[in-house]
């Protein structure tokens, strides 16, 4: 207000100066106008000036007053909040005690009662099982006596059927030596397999037999073909479709056994099984240049063919005698195997072909394995929620039957007229936590 007034007064006195500056008589008294207001100025500012250091003066005081009164205030609020809590802390204690005593007290009683239950209900059970087993000993031994009849009766009849059994049997012995006489006539009508086996026909298809029960049992059908014939003409005895880079691997059955089975027939002279020995291996070897031949061909098969030998008695002689002969074979890729062998090389293919369609079809196990964990989480989450619901159903149950008992106790102390005030039930201090 004040400053409204001096502000008011200066341009009074600068309004005035404008109207009289015309004449030089005013000059003098604007001059000391001016120096009028600037003491005026000068006043008005020591004072506000003088006014700012009381306001400050007056609130600083006033807050150092408001502190120590909220200090106070804190103190004494902390210190009625201990108070508080030691009181809250006796009562709980005391409450405990109590709680605990009044359980001891009706957990002993109904260990007792318990006892006393499970000790008549033994009684009861031995007096029970006693009274059985009498009458069960009453009843073994008289079926055991009539049991006794029967065996005598059954013994009888037994050595009488044991006596025709013999009779029989005496009988049907004769009957065999008979058809015994009658083979061994048929004996000498029946030519040995090794005769059988001596046509180079007849041994190449007991070959290829072989060659083909071991792979269809072991290859799935689309992974083979018996009697191959490939783009030049040449026909294999079984072919195996393998991926690559092995490709295609022609097998051959047929196998030269002559000079083998003259090498070991004792009727000969040692320098006739020596040269039987030597004509085998040329037989072998010539075998193993016909294979790399005929089925050996650039970019249609793989670079090597597989040579079955149908007996596993060659297969070992060939390893044990005629290491040369194994390696002459090697050197033109050859694979030697024995039905024994075979079956590992099969088995080996098997492996390599579930290995990649199991490859081929690795995005879709990847989808499903997806869903699956999907699913998974699902279960998790609503298993999660059933075990929720069972633990909230669980203590609603114990719920009530605590309500349950409370009032089978009241409608108790009702009968006996026992309204008086008596001290807290632990029935009822749970069922007043709980609420």
């Amino acid at each position: 207000m004040i400053l409204v007034i001096a502000v008011a007064i200066f341009l009074l006195l600068i309004w005035q100066m404008w109207r009289e500056s015309k004449s030089d008589k005013n000059i003098v008294i604007l001059q000391q106008l001016e120096e009028k207001h600037r003491a005026m100025l000068l006043d008005f500012n020591d004072g506000l000036n003088k006014l700012g250091d009381r306001l400050s003066a007056t609130s600083s005081e006033t807050s150092e007053r408001l502190r120590a009164s909220v200090a106070t205030e804190l103190q004494a609020t902390r210190d009625a909040m201990q108070a508080l809590q030691l009181a809250q802390n006796n009562s709980l204690s005391l409450t405990r005690e109590s709680v605990l005593e009044k359980l001891h007290t009706t957990l002993a009683e109904q260990g007792k009662a318990e006892q006393e239950l499970i000790q008549s209900t033994m009684r009861n059970a031995t007096l029970q099982l006693t009274a059985s087993i009498e009458i069960l000993t009453k009843s073994v031994d008289g079926r055991l006596e009539q049991i006794g009849g029967k065996v005598s009766e059954r013994l009888d009849e037994g050595f009488k059927k044991t006596n025709q059994t013999f009779i029989d049997v005496m009988a049907r012995l004769a009957t065999i030596d008979e058809a015994q006489k009658k083979i061994d006539g048929l004996t000498t009508n029946v030519v040995s397999l090794q005769e059988l086996l001596g046509d180079k026909r007849s041994r190449g298809a007991f070959g290829e037999v072989q060659l083909e029960a071991l792979v269809r049992n072991v290859l799935p059908v689309n992974s083979f073909a018996m009697q191959y014939t490939f783009e030049n003409g040449t026909r294999a005895d079984c072919a195996l479709f393998l991926p690559d880079p092995t490709g295609t691997v022609a097998v051959d059955s047929k196998f030269p056994l002559e000079n083998y089975h003259r090498m070991l027939n004792n009727k000969l002279s040692d320098a006739e099984k020596l040269l039987a020995e030597k004509q085998f291996k040329i037989d072998v070897k010539k075998h193993v240049d016909d294979i790399a031949t005929k089925y050996i061909i650039s970019n249609v098969t793989s670079d090597g063919a597989v040579m079955f030998i149908p007996a596993e008695a060659v297969f070992a002689e060939l390893h044990a005698y005629h290491a040369d002969v194994i390696e002459y074979a090697m050197n033109k890729r050859v694979w030697v195997v024995s039905p024994t062998t075979l079956m590992a090389v099969l088995n080996t293919a098997r492996a390599v072909l579930k290995d990649v369609e199991t490859r081929k079809q690795v995005h879709v196990i990847k989808e499903e394995l997806g869903k699956l964990s999907k699913d998974f989480g699902r279960f998790d989450t609503r298993m999660k929620k059933l075990a929720d619901n069972i633990r909230q159903a669980h203590e609603n149950a114990q719920d009530v039957h605590i309500s349950s008992q409370k009032i089978t106790q009241r409608f108790a102390q009702i009968e006996r007229v026992e309204l008086t005030k008596a001290p807290a039930d632990l029935l009822d201090i749970i069922d007043d936590k709980e609420d």
